[in-house]
């Protein structure tokens, strides 16, 4: 099932497998949401839950038992329930079910409520413990947008921006196990705000962001202005990654915490930035991303 939702400036459209969007268009049927190839990244903007990116070989433990999760966790894979839809909103929910408990054992709701006003559209996510005992988790967004984004542009013509001129150092990402190494880091801005886009800046991996003073980032051409700016207060992480194989697209990826780091146990409370929700509480959290 897909449904669509608009507003004088944008709509959006999101299907119901992984409560994934599928496209952004401004008015004129631009569209500024990665399509998906299998060439490059099938994907376009998958949900991450409980997990961000890859635990060490797949498995973790939790209260002394050992669950497997593949790369993201499998909120991105599942169906999601329909709560409710009007012209500029839209409310998916996935509960705990027989099949989520194999991969972790809790009693879980996770919302994902989309909302569209003028030209941005806002995507917040409610995480809510329905169970007896703390629950750890992540979450987080994984948007990749066009790169280019308007005919007659290329993937250099682009610029990822901060709002804020940043010092920062990103830390290595192994590339056969996923696993991030903060003790292997190398500066990616030096009292700089942005980021010039070259597909050789993603060949090994991600650039991951844990210490930035920016709430803001853009993504846009140089040329024609067009592009994505995306507000994410509340996440303490952000992801900037495109396919190492020269993919036409970057994603710009806010998370609440990251993936299994090598100076790490395989104990998921102990993961760095796990969020702990105790029983009957509820986590909200949202970003936004507004059309250029």
């Amino acid at each position: 099932m897909s449904i669509t939702i608009k507003s004088s400036g944008i709509s959006a459209q999101i299907r119901s497998l992984g409560a994934q969007l599928t496209s952004i268009q401004n008015t004129d049927g631009l569209e500024y949401l990665w399509q998906g190839d299998a060439q490059h990244w099938s994907g376009q903007a998958p949900v991450l839950f409980p997990i961000v990116g890859t635990i060490r070989n797949g498995k973790t433990e939790i209260e002394g038992k050992t669950y497997e999760m593949k790369r993201h966790g499998f909120a991105r894979n599942m169906e999601f329930q329909l709560l409710e839809q009007q012209e500029d909103r839209a409310v998916f929910s996935l509960r705990a079910n027989e099949e989520t408990r194999k991969m972790y054992p809790f009693d879980f709701e996770l919302q994902i409520i989309y909302r569209v006003e003028g030209c941005r559209l806002t995507n917040e996510y409610v995480v809510i413990n329905h169970d007896g005992r703390q629950m750890p988790f992540v979450v987080g967004g994984h948007p990749a947008f066009n790169c280019p984004i308007t005919a007659g542009e290329n993937f250099e013509d682009y610029v990822v921006e901060f709002e804020k001129e940043e010092t920062a150092d990103c830390p290595s990402v192994n590339m056969s196990t996923g696993l991030i190494d903060f003790g292997n880091c190398r500066r990616v801005l030096d009292g700089e705000r942005a980021i010039p886009m070259r597909h050789d800046v993603f060949y090994k991996d991600a650039l991951i962001f844990d210490s930035l003073k920016s709430r803001k980032v853009k993504l846009y051409s140089k040329k024609s202005g067009k592009g994505v700016e995306m507000d994410f207060p509340g996440f303490d992480y952000l992801g900037v990654w495109s396919a190492a194989n020269d993919g036409p697209f970057v994603a710009l990826e806010p998370w609440t915490g990251c993936a299994t780091c090598e100076d790490e146990d395989d104990v998921m409370e102990h993961k760095r930035n796990m969020t702990k929700l105790q029983p009957g509480e509820k986590f909200s959290v949202a970003f936004s991303v507004t059309l250029l």
